[in-house]
């Protein structure tokens, strides 16, 4: 079974939990670590012979544009995380299309391919915003994977189909494949574990028992995704509460080693690729 490994590539401030105590317009005067560390990634799956989708962010793209080269030059599929991480939910429809527009357009100069796939920062396709599909469709793109379709204080759509589906379409549109990041159906509820901080906070016997599951029993392949400040745990403490303090740096030192158990247990490709694109 072939499974998708993806990317998010933002740095360790531009965490939408992070809104409140980093503004944006110190982002340029803080020390980034975005492209060591999604160099490090780049390297596990070299070593690992693993290929996957790099959501990466516009703003990201305009700095490091040789970083996206190189994860062109990898063998990778390069997708877009929007520009500067701004939450769908606080977007206009238009003010929207500028910035996927733009973080397109950022990408596709710098490494000369096409962005096809399109995640938004946090989850952030929600039941209120789920017209962005119809935009994404308008402006070219060919896959989202954006939806959650768990609970969560700050996204998801609990009752949003496990699997791909193809979504939008109306009225002559194009259609868009929308792949949900994986969850398990256990007691009635779709509960995350493969990815982000729930690969770092569950017990790894659950998350391979639930790779297990949906790789075999249900003939299902996993969405992967991580960030590259989640592999490493020397970053920048910040002054945030305390729940946000556990989400974002528990377990930030096993991260590393469990993508490596997974690389080595399951066979990992990207998103385009699983969709057949």
């Amino acid at each position: 079974m072939l499974n998708a490994f993806s990317v998010d590539v933002e740095d360790y401030f531009q965490v939408a939990s992070f809104e409140n105590a980093i503004p944006r317009a110190s982002w340029d005067g803080l020390e980034p670590r975005v492209e060591r560390n999604t160099r490090r990634l780049l390297d596990l799956c070299d070593r690992h012979q693993v290929k996957g989708t790099f959501f990466v962010l516009g703003w990201v793209a305009e700095r490091w544009p040789q970083l996206v080269r190189d994860i062109r030059d990898a063998g990778h599929e390069l997708g877009t995380h929007g520009q500067d991480h701004r939450r769908v939910t606080t977007l206009t429809p238009r003010e929207f299309r500028a910035d996927i527009r733009r973080s397109k357009q950022t990408i596709e100069d710098a490494a000369g391919v096409e962005v096809i796939g399109y995640r938004a920062p946090s989850y952030s396709i929600v039941r209120e915003t789920l017209w962005a599909v119809d935009v994404l469709a308008e402006e070219g793109f060919r896959y989202d994977s954006s939806i959650f379709p768990i609970r969560h204080d700050r996204y998801g759509i609990p009752d949003f189909s496990r699997f791909p589906r193809l979504l939008g379409g109306h009225d002559g549109a194009a259609a868009l494949h929308e792949v949900p990041i994986s969850t398990l159906r256990l007691a009635g509820m779709n509960l995350p574990f493969v990815g982000g901080g729930y690969l770092r906070h569950f017990p790894f016997s659950f998350i391979r028992w639930g790779m297990e599951r949906l790789n075999g029993f249900e003939r299902r392949p996993a969405i992967l995704y991580i960030h590259p400040w989640e592999i490493d745990p020397d970053q920048p403490r910040q002054p945030v509460r305390w729940l946000t303090r556990l989400r974002h740096y528990r377990n930030l030192h096993r991260t590393e080693e469990r993508l490596v158990r997974l690389f080595s247990d399951y066979s990992f490709t990207t998103i385009r690729e699983v969709l057949g694109l």
